[in-house]
């Protein structure tokens, strides 16, 4: 659908792009199936999409999937699919918003693991991701475009500005890869910066880390926050403030635990947040844990 046929599109049907939503719509066939095949779907799969829209990417989907799951906040895009009937027999719409939809009753729903594309609106991308961190063993894979700088700081190396949190969570229980970079012509409207297709793959970590001690998850997420919380300071300063302390000791007992903790992690106190593998983040983990517990 060309830009001329998406606007008369959405005129037809009394709607306009809204901001509050972050929509910008595809509008290149070529484009849009390009995409749906960064996906190497089987005809056995069941994809859940994220921002229907006006069906760009839906069509090419549904030819290569057995069903697809189509999640739209726009209950005017949904009303207009309901009116044109325009989309596949194995398209269902729910009109719903991504960030509160229940993954559990979406992976009964996909029949296993979620397989998952999107064309994201920029202003839930880290909430996006943060739900796929914590949703992960019900994920098989996602393709998802994104804001190129939110893309790079998600395939991020250490001791680079853009190396951050969603960088570590993500990158302990998924491999990221970059697939394809698109410009804002192939849209409408046009947004002001370029875009990333990445493929997230949940079946193996950024690293290899199977020589480490099982952790909590939930702990590692706490941890990883707390260092990057003020990236300009130190890990014994930022660990030692960690809401998962015990509040009634004093901050020196406290940062006294936190350094005892690194040390055990053969990690300097004076280091940064930024400059941490994965693989030091987890046995940091491991240690604050031991801490804690002793």
């Amino acid at each position: 659908m060309a830009k001329k046929e998406t606007r008369q599109a959405l005129q037809h049907h009394r709607l306009a792009p809204k901001k509050r939503f972050g929509q910008n719509f595809l509008v290149h066939a070529a484009t849009a199936e390009a995409i749906a095949r960064c996906g190497q779907i089987s005809k056995d799969d069941a994809i859940v999409e994220v921002g229907v829209g006006l069906g760009a990417l839906s069509i090419p989907l549904a030819k290569r999937a057995r069903k697809v799951i189509g999640i739209e906040i726009d209950s005017g895009i949904i009303r207009m699919h309901q009116e044109e009937n325009n989309l596949p027999d194995n398209v269902s719409l729910m009109h719903d918003d991504i960030l509160k939809v229940d993954f559990k009753k979406l992976h009964k729903d996909c029949g296993g693991p979620i397989k998952c594309m999107a064309n994201l609106p920029y202003s839930i991308s880290n909430p996006f991701i943060f739900k796929l961190v914590e949703n992960k063993t019900m994920m098989d894979w996602a393709v998802i475009m994104l804001q190129k700088e939110v893309a790079e700081r998600l395939t991020a190396s250490p001791s680079t500005k853009a190396y951050g949190i969603p960088t570590v969570l993500l990158g302990a229980c998924a491999r990221v890869t970059k697939l394809m970079h698109l410009v804002p012509h192939e849209f409408h409207p046009q947004p002001k910066i370029d875009s990333l297709v990445i493929r997230i793959d949940f079946s193996s970590p950024a690293e290899d880390l199977s020589s480490l001690p099982d952790y909590n998850f939930a702990v590692f997420q706490q941890v990883v926050r707390s260092a990057f919380a003020q990236r300009r300071k130190t890990l014994v300063n930022n660990i030692g403030n960690a809401p998962f302390f015990d509040q009634s000791r004093s901050k020196k007992d406290n940062k006294e635990c936190a350094a005892q903790a690194l040390q055990s992690a053969d990690v300097s106190p004076g280091e940064r947040a930024e400059n941490l593998t994965i693989a030091d983040f987890i046995r940091l983990t491991v240690a604050l844990e031991a801490g804690l517990k002793s």
